[in-house]
């Protein structure tokens, strides 16, 4: 697909819609979000798609230099929709996010095409509910929010490997890094590096934010 045909997808789409390139700049904007975000296609295109959509989920900011989608696109890994909290002109919106892969002959990385659907509602009723539920039943809030919740987390699509899974699980149980160096027969400074994968992968800081964001994607169920 040439980016002109690119382009001209993302102009059809009559949700708000925009491409992005390899390197995280937008391409391509059509009007829609330019009603959305109150940006014109000229003041948008060039400019980080994280620096205009400043995006959360529950956890905290997604929209970093490690962007998932980013991650996901670059392996041509499928992306399923998610929800993401951005940063619109009527000020921060709830919105779920179908994103599509196209590939240009000129570019080495993939353009992804993201579509954006307003869902603030929706999704502010979702998390009442789920913490009425947290609070009535005790339940940790993970499993309250697997029983009653749609939620779509764009961190289920980090490519973790079995042995970093194995990693945050312990993590998780608040085991230290030399414990877990210890139960699983490597240095320190390998379970180190694993954390450190783990946090580029996650787009997290902290190994409390780590898990967070893996329990709330569903990524520690067995």
């Amino acid at each position: 697909m040439r980016r002109s045909e690119i382009a001209a997808l993302v102009d059809s789409t009559s949700d708000s819609a925009f491409a992005v390139d390899g390197n995280g700049h937008i391409v391509a904007w059509n009007r829609a979000a330019q009603e959305m975000f109150g940006l014109s296609a000229k003041e948008a295109v060039g400019r980080a798609c994280g620096e205009i959509l400043q995006g959360a989920d529950e956890c905290g900011p997604v929209c970093t230099k490690d962007c998932n989608v980013r991650q996901a696109v670059e392996k041509h890994h499928p992306v399923r929709n998610f929800d993401l909290q951005v940063q619109t002109k009527d000020g921060s919106r709830w919105c779920n996010l179908s994103v599509l892969a196209a590939t240009d002959t000129t570019s080495h990385s993939p353009y992804s095409i993201h579509i954006i659907r307003a869902i603030d509602t929706r999704k502010r009723l979702e998390m009442l509910v789920r913490d009425f539920v947290v609070h009535e039943t005790q339940l940790p809030p993970e499993e309250a929010t697997a029983l009653i919740s749609s939620t779509r987390a764009i961190a289920r699509e980090t490519d973790l490997t079995q042995r970093e899974l194995e990693i945050l699980r312990l993590l998780a149980k608040g085991t230290t890094t030399a414990s877990i160096a210890s139960q699983l027969h490597i240095s320190r400074t390998t379970v180190s590096n694993h954390i450190q994968h783990i946090h580029r992968k996650l787009n997290t800081h902290t190994r409390l934010g780590a898990v967070r964001r893996a329990e709330h994607a569903g990524l520690l169920q067995k």
